[in-house]
This record gives C-alpha cells, sequence and structure tokens, in this order.
C-alpha cells in the first residue's frame, strides 16, 4: 500500500514509529506537513498538491494532527475522503472529539458517566454554576486546552472567582467541572484501535500535582481494565466516530467518568508502559479497511 502520514515533524517518535511499522510490512510510506498540503477543488475531481507535486495512487491516510491546526488539518483529510483515500481518523470524528463541549454534550447523551460539568457563556460569577457540579475543590478548563494546559484546580470559591475573571479578561471559554477526589490524582488512558483496547496504562500525577500528563511529569503503569471500563473505552470512541482514540477516564465511586477522548493519542507513552506494538496494532486496522474505501 501507499501511506501517507499527516505529520508536522517526521521525527515524532509517533511518527516515527508508524514510518518504522509501515516499512516493515512491506509498505510504501511518507510522510507530509498537512500544513504544506493545497487543496485544488475541481468539478468532479478533488486534488491535493504537496510542495508543487500532485498527491496520487494514496491507499491510506494516517493523520497526526495539532489541535492548535485542527481547522486546517480537517481540511486536508476531507480532502482526502473526497478522493476515496481511506484515512485511520475521519475529519468529521476529528472535529467532533476537539470540540470539547460538543463531545461532551455527545458522551453525555450516549449514557456513559461524566465528571459533572457546567459551561456558561463567560461566566461573571462561580455561584450560578456550584449547585450543578458540587462544591469546591473544582477543576476549571480552557476549552481549547491540552495536554494539562489550561487545567486549574481551585481550592476555594474565592480562587474559583478568580480564576474565572482572569479567563474572562483573556475571553477565552471554559467549563467547570466537579474535583473527583477519590481519583486521588490518577486517570486511565485506554488506547482504542477498531473498536477493541489495545492498550491502557494508569498515569498519576508527580507530587504536588493533580494533572496526571506524562508531558507534565506523571508516571505510568500498564492496567487491566475492569470490564465496565474497558466498554466505556469502546463506547466513547464509537460514539465520536473515531478509528484510533485514546480515552482518559477518572475511576470513581460510581463508575468510570470519562474526561476527554483524544483523536491524535501519542503512542510513546502507552507503549513504553505496556511494551505493546500500538504501532503495529494500527497498520492491522488500516491493512483491514483500506481496500474497502476505494470500491
Amino acid at each position: 500500500m501507499n501511506i501517507k502520514i499527516l505529520s508536522r515533524k517526521a521525527n515524532l517518535y509517533s511518527t516515527s514509529r508508524l514510518v518504522e511499522a509501515s516499512k516493515a510490512r512491506g509498505h510504501q510510506v511518507q510522510v507530509i506537513d498537512h500544513l504544506r498540503c493545497n487543496i485544488i477543488i475541481h468539478k468532479n475531481s478533488p486534488q491535493i498538491t504537496y510542495r508543487g507535486t500532485l498527491i496520487e495512487d494514496v491507499d491510506a491516510i494516517i493523520p497526526r494532527i495539532g489541535a492548535s491546526v485542527t481547522f486546517y488539518g480537517a481540511a486536508v483529510i476531507r480532502q482526502f475522503e473526497m478522493m476515496k483515500v481511506f484515512t485511520a481518523t475521519g475529519s468529521e470524528a476529528l472535529l467532533r472529539s476537539r470540540d470539547k463541549l460538543r463531545s461532551l454534550q455527545l458522551l453525555s447523551m450516549s449514557g456513559l458517566g461524566l465528571p459533572k460539568t457546567a459551561f456558561a457563556n463567560y461566566p461573571r460569577s462561580i455561584d450560578g454554576l456550584i449547585p450543578y457540579v458540587g462544591e469546591v475543590p473544582l477543576v476549571i478548563k480552557l476549552l481549547e486546552g491540552t495536554q494539562g494546559l489550561g487545567v486549574v484546580l481551585t481550592e476555594s470559591k474565592n480562587a474559583a472567582e478568580s480564576v474565572i475573571d482572569a479567563f474572562n479578561q483573556l475571553r477565552a471559554r471554559i467549563i467547570v467541572q466537579e474535583f473527583i477526589k477519590e481519583a486521588g490524582g490518577a486517570d486511565i488512558r485506554a488506547f482504542v484501535v477498531d473498536g477493541k483496547v489495545v492498550g491502557a496504562m494508569k498515569r498519576r500525577a508527580k507530587k504536588g500535582e493533580f494533572r496526571s500528563n506524562l508531558h507534565r511529569g506523571g508516571s505510568a503503569r500498564v492496567i487491566e481494565l475492569t470490564p465496565e471500563e474497558n466498554a466505556a473505552a469502546i463506547k466513547a470512541t464509537s460514539v465520536l466516530g473515531l478509528g484510533i482514540a485514546g480515552v482518559d477516564m477518572l475511576q470513581s465511586a460510581r463508575g468510570p467518568l470519562i474526561m476527554e477522548v483524544n483523536a491524535s493519542p501519542g503512542l510513546e507513552g502507552i507503549e513504553k508502559a505496556t511494551g505493546t506494538n500500538i504501532a503495529d496494532k494500527i497498520l492491522d486496522y488500516i491493512e483491514r479497511n483500506a481496500a474497502y474505501s476505494t470500491m
């Protein structure tokens, strides 16, 4: 197969692992920077050029789209879709999952457990939200935040008011969520490929930190999911229409609570924690499905 990996940098761990796995199976593979792709729109003839060259005869793409370039990345994926190229992550699924508010709305209506969450248009006070999410401490998140950035734990009502005021001054939209104390500063990342959990790890925040992201110094170890956690991860991925996803969950007294579903989950943390070749699982998925997209 001719596979294109949409990534800004070929030397990123996840990108290089996917290149390695593709070559090991005898596929032709190229990393292309989606921001350098040009979308050519003709009647019944969608095309893409890259560095002045027309891209043709592609069997599958593996999008690795950063949150800051979601709009253009999704447009490039959509163009490949119009060219009847199989994509490991669909354009609409990417947009759906990157919109935190929309994704939480969809997940909640599917019956999945979530932390109690409230959203208001630039709220002036926490008073109107506390009755619906619980008492302090509360978690305040930027709608556009990633990798733990823009996530603040507020220990008091005054602190919550100050954080909300600061974000309002920046015209930044936020959500307010209950703090799940029994999670103990840890969460679960379940890696789902083609409707199956292929690896799971428990991430724990470093001392003095409540965010468990590995990018922020957290640690990770392999974990065996309970049947309820496994089912929740698969269902969350399905609800958002993703073929590949990293589902972040909290363990709570009322069962697993979905925090976020990541459409471009990194491979490094999960591969090192579990010892599983996740890149190979992704190539299995592509090989099973790419032939059908061109029919």
